[in-house]
């Protein structure tokens, strides 16, 4: 049976209560494993901190640092631990440290693993805790030197904290043997921390829950970052659990020409893909549905990987287009995304914000190709790229992705393929006529409706863009060097009055 959310410890990290769905079941176990570095200590303050939020008395056991250390530890956040937080360093008996006192006939690890227990009872009978850390578990196990001797160990401790109604964390740093699991069987819940070294940029963490009896957790991997301020848990999108309600509508470029292209114009709702060589105009396109957007009274969001912001709002002045003004005005949000620090999750996370606090219908995210860098694999693009569509998609938003092909003219091709993803995929590109180098747009696909199978020149001048005619007396336009069969020149003139 899954407990209701009431009946659990939160653990004051919203993201890892939501893959814990709801946090930790009172009066039980639990571990948090990992190795060196992940965050345990942190998520353990954080919980002992929402303990004493709510009124309950906390107790932290630690073996392995000192107070000191702890309160530094916290201090570094920001954190001023209450005093309703007791912090019990457990530290060997005196006379286990005088040689002339130490039994020859027992071994002195006999010794201290009896008293660290009998330490560890005497500590909570004093306090009378309702949420307890023991950190960490590593140095019971190697006074323990057997796993018979250490699980029985571990059942002693577990006993007594169920006979005394406490929410115990058991850190674990895996400093030992990484194959006993003799834990994961006692534990009601069992999180995994991990800490990823990427070939370039900053390390990347994770959190797995392995276990949770009689709980149904939100499985798998989930981002995690260690900021000032605390750790943070962003949990892996899952679109099927965001379905709401829309009245699917067209929305107009602004462009007429374009929009005829389309078909009258972008579903809301749906994906767009702009596909292109660098320079083909692929930003612009799509900031021209986000202008469209805002003009319609709508707010938009456009997440940049590859420009510097200052560059983007400069460019776009010259074309007649004032990012900054709108964002002054709280209709577009703009943030500039650093693909080598920031995590898939925490970008989704970062995307959902906007769409479900600052009502966003318009999102755009340039480009595909930043993305790409912050995953680990192709196939990881992929599937975040897909739950994230799928998630703008039940929200009623209209999302506009960029993807820079490698080449010029001719053949040319994309880093990764997410053609079948999009709803609709606008092709750009260059072709040579007249002596000169002019640009060309398509619609390949649109499942939501009806396009122009035409291919249209268009020109990026002072007045932004501007679409042509189709260009039916050529051929051959997508291979870089098309044939005229025409009688006359069917090509946008170059007057920027036009």
């Amino acid at each position: 049976m899954v407990e209701s959310i009431s009946e659990k410890a939160k653990s004051g990290i919203w993201g890892l209560d939501d893959i814990l769905a709801g946090g930790f079941t009172r009066e039980h176990m639990f571990l948090i494993e990992g190795t060196p570095g992940t965050g345990k200590t942190t998520i353990a303050l954080q919980f002992l901190m929402e303990g004493t939020q709510a009124g309950e008395k906390c107790l932290y056991i630690t073996l392995s640092e000192t107070e000191r250390e702890l309160r530094q530890g916290a201090a570094s956040h920001g954190w001023k631990l209450d005093e309703r937080i007791k912090v019990y360093e457990l530290l060997p008996p005196e006379s286990l440290l005088d040689s002339e006192q130490q039994q020859s006939l027992l071994y002195s690890s006999d010794l201290e693993l009896g008293e660290t227990t009998k330490q560890i009872f005497a500590a909570v009978d004093r306090e009378k805790p309702s949420r307890v850390v023991l950190d960490s578990l590593s140095e019971i196990r190697l006074l323990a030197q057997s796993s018979l001797r250490y699980r029985r160990q571990i059942l002693a401790i577990k006993h007594y904290f169920s006979n005394f109604g406490a929410t115990v964390l058991l850190l674990d740093d895996m400093s030992s043997d990484l194959g006993d699991k003799t834990i994961h069987s006692l534990a009601h819940g069992v999180v995994q921390l991990e800490e990823l070294a990427p070939a370039y940029g900053a390390e990347r963490r994770r959190a797995r829950v392995i276990k949770y009896r009689g709980v149904k957790f939100r499985g798998g991997y989930h981002d995690v970052t260690i900021a000032t301020g605390g750790l943070n848990v962003f949990p892996r999108l899952v679109a099927s659990e965001h379905r709401t309600s829309y009245a699917r509508k067209t929305l107009s470029s602004g462009i007429a020409e374009l929009d005829r292209l389309l078909g009258s114009g972008i579903e809301s709702g749906s994906s767009t893909l702009i596909l292109g060589p660098a320079g083909t105009g692929k930003s612009l396109i799509a900031i021209v549905f986000i202008v469209a957007a805002i003009a319609r009274g709508e707010k938009a969001a456009f997440f940049v990987f590859d420009e510097e912001l200052g560059l983007l709002y400069d460019r776009m002045k010259g074309l007649g287009i004032d990012l900054e003004a709108m964002q002054r005005s709280g209709d577009l949000f703009i943030e500039q995304v650093d693909a080598a620090e920031l995590s898939p999750g925490e970008f989704a996370h970062r995307v959902r914000k906007r769409v479900d606090e600052n009502g966003v219908k318009t999102v755009l995210i340039d480009s595909l190709n930043g993305y790409q860098a912050a995953m680990p694999e192709e196939n990881s693009l992929i599937l975040h790229v897909h739950e994230l569509l799928q998630y703008l998609n039940r929200q009623g938003a209209a999302t506009f992705m960029t993807v820079a092909q490698h080449g010029l003219v001719g053949d040319m091709k994309a880093p990764v393929d997410i053609t079948y993803l999009a709803d609709t995929v606008i092709l750009l590109r260059y072709f040579e006529a007249i002596g000169s180098v002019r640009r060309a747009m398509s619609v390949i696909k649109k499942r939501t409706g009806a396009h122009e199978a035409t291919i249209r020149e268009y020109r990026i001048d002072k007045l932004g863009v501007r679409v042509g005619e189709p260009l039916s007396q050529f051929s051959g336009i997508l291979t870089g060097v098309p044939r005229f069969s025409g009688k006359s020149e069917a090509l946008l003139d170059q007057r920027e009055d036009a």
